[in-house]
């Protein structure tokens, strides 16, 4: 996972003094790469402890780690690695928050009903979540259809939760139902590709998998598999706490 895409996915965690040191490190990289732990601390004018506890948030056991993971990404980015489905499935796990995954999980099963949201493709998963859930004897509904879910959101309480999934984060229909639902004081779970987004803006809680738009002859063929294995992954996480 690259340096930006990890910042991303901790955001939750950092500090000010976090974003200092990202500005800093987006700002000379390949200076970092060989910069021991003390140089860095007295240009950032703090100490490395602080820098050990910032590599830790990002989820590196160390500095030392985070230098490391710098190295692949520089290396990367000069031999121009391609998307494929196998590094799509890797960055997808390596977006997995187990602490978002267990706070999701908890905030569905503590909510009286859940109505899940998609629309086009992502309409099989929205189902695949919705079937998950009624597993384990979570009420829950799925809908495709935009007067539908509108309707159901007005039937919803505080006590529900609505998750929605857009790849692109940028679905018209599936904002309009995030600032309704938003006006309403109903909590929101969204499932996006990992990129800055509207939809991620609006949810209380993003969750991410790594699905790059890509398109052949006009037609929209991205890789869904990642979608499947954080609905996945998530369904999992709901089980054992129904356990």
């Amino acid at each position: 996972m690259f340096f930006e895409e990890r910042v991303q996915k901790f955001e939750y965690k950092l500090n000010d003094t976090d974003d200092q040191i990202i500005d800093y490190i987006l700002k000379n990289k390949k200076n970092v790469v060989n910069e021991s732990i003390q140089s860095l601390a007295s240009n950032l004018f703090t100490v490395p402890n602080t820098i050990i506890r910032f590599s830790k948030k990002l989820g590196f056991d160390g500095y030392a780690h985070l230098k490391n993971n710098l190295k692949e990404e520089i290396y990367s980015e000069q031999n121009e690695i391609e998307d494929s489905l196998h590094s799509n499935l890797q960055r997808t796990f390596d977006l997995i928050d187990i602490n978002k995954m267990a706070v999701v999980a908890k905030m569905m099963q503590q909510s009286k009903r859940v109505l899940i949201f998609g629309v086009g493709d992502t309409g099989l998963f929205c189902e695949m979540l919705m079937k998950n859930l009624k597993i384990a004897g979570k009420q829950s509904e799925y809908y495709i259809h935009r007067h539908d879910i509108i309707h159901g959101i007005n039937q919803l309480t505080t006590e529900g939760v609505l998750f929605l999934i857009s790849l692109s984060g940028e679905t018209s229909q599936v904002l309009e139902v995030a600032e309704l639902s938003k006006s309403k004081g109903i909590k929101i779970i969204s499932l996006t590709h990992f990129n800055r987004n509207s939809l991620q803006e609006l949810a209380d809680i993003s969750l991410f998998c790594f699905a790059p738009s890509e398109m052949l002859n006009g037609y929209n063929i991205t890789d869904k598999t990642p979608l499947m294995v954080t609905i996945r992954t998530l369904s999992e996480y709901y089980w054992n706490l129904t356990e």
